[in-house]
């Protein structure tokens, strides 16, 4: 009897899931595993939180099925190696994460596996294309967006799917597990009740919040997906990237639901969503091909830009929601208290942070990371090296995002700031972004950290200092 294990990482799902699909079509009994990898570095609170209750809810599919998630803690390859010979097996399947840490184990662990006699395969579940599938003609990876969009688009799309298996072998009896309890992965000072509010992980939250998306936003998505005060995006990042989702499925349902409805609103509003799931890709061949960019810019010119040394008091102001701009606190607050921000006010808050208080976009890098439920290190990076204007398709350097006029423009009522800053439920419309300039300030919001004018001049000068 041929025995597989199958390692989770990224996939948390049983439906569309190439691993699983592989190991059942080759063996005769199957072994899902995931390993908590201490040697792996360190995810944030907010992710863990999340893959706590992702897995609860992949071993509840599993149990329901007849088998089970198997737990087990220690550096990957040795604890591939202590279910392999505790469960006889003779294969090994996963399906591969794209970041640079996690390809170079794999790729040693493989190596070193298949030298055991073990067969192991791996598979993409997590990517429309892997990196190196959309390249340019000379072999070169895509540093601009709309060329790899349109590259994307004229290599299309496989958007066939598969449903999860009905019925799974049970265990091997003797096979024992840590609990998930033992993993720790929830904060042992409970500050997690608002991601508990806003979230259901798993693969039935992925599917639920997709319907609700497509049936709600999706009409209006093009306009609406800039406004922090409407309820205009998918919400689905987290789902993407702990897998409990694929990508081929999300684009696929959207086709079903554009097809069906034959209108020229609902297809434009429907591309430029889609677009949102390529630039995700593009983040990803971005990564795989300038792998130092998870820390260093791309454009080296940067490693020459003088940011501040002494910013620990601004930058803790600015995690906390503190600064006295409002929509960047008002972002920072909806981070800290639901693990996510709306994309808009993230590009302005990370502006603030870089080219108002110069600080290294890093800084905010890793407090993102910490804090975001969806902190996925491709998308993370590339966001904030495109806000500071060191990375690929970065915004151009002059480009800074004046907080007040983006308030206004895509907060108008300032809804959203009086969301997450009470301080300023009083205030009017007309100077809810801007309260230093009410007829009377509001007593306990603090004034701005920096003269928005004053820092935006620095900004420019040294910007343009390095690029000469």
């Amino acid at each position: 009897m041929s025995t597989a294990l199958i390692w989770f990482r990224r996939d948390l799902r049983l439906a569309d899931n190439p691993a699983l699909l592989a190991a059942l079509a080759r063996c005769d009994r199957i072994i899902p595993l995931y390993i908590d990898m201490p040697d792996a570095g360190a995810d944030g609170a907010a992710s863990r939180w999340w893959l706590h209750h992702s897995l609860a809810a992949l071993d509840a599919a599993l149990r329901r099925r007849g088998s089970a998630l198997l737990l087990r803690r220690g550096p990957a390859l040795e604890v591939l190696r202590e279910c392999i010979g505790a469960g006889a097996v003779t294969h090994l399947f996963w399906n591969r994460v794209h970041e640079p840490e996690a390809i170079a184990r794999d790729s040693g662990i493989k190596q070193a596996l298949r030298a055991d006699g073990i067969n192991v395969e791996s598979s993409n579940a997590t990517l429309l294309n892997e990196p190196w599938q959309v390249l340019k003609a000379d072999g070169m990876p895509y540093r601009v967006f709309t060329p790899y969009w349109n590259a994307a688009q004229k290599r299309g799309f496989d958007l066939a799917l598969t449903t999860a298996p009905g019925t799974l072998p049970p265990l091997p009896p003797h096979l024992h597990g840590d609990t998930l309890a033992a993993l720790q992965l929830l904060p042992r000072v409970r500050w997690d009740e608002g991601l508990s509010t806003h979230w259901q992980p798993g693969e039935n939250g992925a599917r639920a919040r997709l319907d609700d998306f497509i049936d709600t936003a999706l009409a209006a998505y093009a306009s609406d997906r800039d406004r922090p005060d409407h309820a205009g995006t998918s919400c689905l990042s987290p789902h993407l990237h702990f897998g409990e989702i694929s990508p081929r499925r999300l684009l696929a349902a959207v086709e079903q639901h554009t097809a069906a409805h034959r209108d020229a609103g609902l297809l434009q509003n429907a591309e430029s969503w889609r677009r949102q799931v390529i630039w995700r890709e593009f983040a990803h061949q971005l990564l795989h091909h300038f792998p130092h960019t998870a820390t260093q810019p791309l454009d080296a010119r940067f490693e020459r830009f003088p940011w501040r040394r002494d910013y620990q008091e601004d930058l803790i102001a600015w995690q906390f929601g503190d600064t006295g701009i409002p929509i960047v606190d008002a972002g920072m607050r909806e981070l800290w208290h639901t693990g996510w921000m709306h994309n808009r006010v993230r590009m302005i808050a990370a502006s603030f942070l870089t080219k108002n208080l110069l600080i290294p976009w890093q800084e905010g890098a890793a407090w993102f990371n910490d804090t975001l439920v969806d902190a996925d290190l491709a998308n993370n990076t590339m966001g904030w090296q495109w806000v500071a204007g060191c990375g690929a398709d970065a915004a151009p350097y002059f480009r800074i995002f004046n907080p007040v006029t983006q308030g206004e423009k895509f907060d108008p009522r300032g809804d959203y700031v009086r969301r997450w800053v009470p301080e300023l439920s009083s205030v009017a419309d007309s100077h809810v972004h801007q309260p230093w300039n009410a007829p009377q300030a509001p007593a306990h919001y603090p004034p701005p950290r920096v003269d928005l004018k004053a820092s935006r001049e620095q900004a420019l000068a040294a910007y343009a200092g390095i690029r000469s």
